[in-house]
């Protein structure tokens, strides 16, 4: 029963993210106003916003105006669901399964938001940092972030000045913008939660999953080396990999 209730509780926050997706790069409120549809504007009857069975029994339509409506928002339900099911099987009802539900949520709202806005809100950014910070006053237990204060602080600052550094050099040497200090406040927040080291890291291997995303359209020249690509959901897919899978015992840092 509990499970069940997990998993509910899940797909509601998904369809929450979902709503902070699509109105915090449009300034909207994420509160008040109820759901519309993108193309005709029309206010969503509430047995036609249920997540993931509104999506499947509508076929992804709009009941009013029957233009499609696009899979995001049942890509998202269905992630936020699964995720919030793993962590309450791995963590069980603890402080850290509540800490890794809100990260993953804000995690999952920018990865959604920069892939298709190129850019990285900074209410979400300082949301994390926040947690990486407050998070060193807690007790740690499963999860496997950083509770070292010093080694916290000292990731977020080199997590910020790594991306800032090579914008600035970037556009000395080309007078163009590398990346956007969004990805720089998302670095810096992965160095609040997962100290020194993971950074470089982190930074590399987001770096080689941005070339393998870009490489077949620049071979097929269906884009330029000038195009801009979202680098946030490369820093993000990144961390994950580092979180779960530890990469940098792979590698020499020291």
């Amino acid at each position: 029963m509990i499970e069940i209730f997990i998993i509910l509780l899940g797909l509601i926050f998904g369809s929450f993210a979902n709503v902070c997706i699509h109105r915090l790069p449009l300034d909207l409120d994420i509160v008040k106003d109820r759901s519309h549809c993108p193309k005709c504007k029309k206010k969503i009857a509430w047995h036609d916003n249920i997540p993931l069975l509104s999506s499947l029994i509508l076929s992804f339509k709009c009941r009013t105006c029957k233009k499609k409506i696009s899979k995001q928002y049942f890509i998202v339900e269905l992630l936020t669901g699964l995720a919030f099911m793993f962590f309450y099987k791995t963590l069980g009802p603890s402080f850290d399964f509540v800490l890794i539900c809100i990260i993953f949520i804000i995690l999952l709202i920018i990865f959604f938001i920069d892939l298709k806005h190129y850019i990285i809100p900074d209410s979400l950014n300082f949301s994390l940092i926040l947690i990486g910070i407050t998070k060193n006053f807690t007790t740690q237990d499963f999860l496997k972030l950083n509770y070292n204060l010093p080694d916290s602080l000292l990731g977020g600052a080199l997590g910020y000045l790594i991306i800032w550094l090579i914008i600035f050099i970037y556009k000395k040497i080309r007078n163009k913008e590398a990346m956007g200090l969004g990805d720089a406040k998302l670095l810096s927040a992965f160095g609040f939660l997962l100290g020194v080291k993971p950074i470089f890291i982190i930074l590399f291997v987001a770096s080689v999953l941005g070339l393998l995303f870009v490489l077949p359209s620049l071979l097929f020249k269906n884009r330029s080396t000038g195009s801009i690509i979202p680098f946030g959901p490369f820093i993000i897919l990144a961390a994950i990999l580092e979180y779960f899978f530890n990469l940098q015992q792979y590698v020499v840092l020291n």
